[in-house]
């Protein structure tokens, strides 16, 4: 069985998508796809506008990325 996951603290850290995209050795829409739909990451988005493009940041908390990247190592 999996165990559930962690609800990450406030105060951990938190990295970009660029950040980790550096860390994993990926490319930035690569490190998107790996971790957008992934639990416990947050999502910021601007309010739409009719005439502006939508802006979305992720943050990954430091205990999601330690997840996603020992799940790649088991793999």
């Amino acid at each position: 069985m999996f165990a559930p996951p962690e609800k990450p603290s406030p105060i951990e850290p938190q990295y970009d998508i660029a950040e980790v995209a550096t860390m994993l050795k990926v490319s930035k829409d690569t490190a998107r796809r790996m971790f957008e739909r992934e639990p416990g990451i947050f999502i910021i988005t601007n309010p739409t506008c009719k005439y502006k493009r939508k802006y979305v940041t992720i943050r990954v908390p430091e205990s999601v990325l330690k997840r996603v990247y020992q799940r790649g190592l088991a793999a």
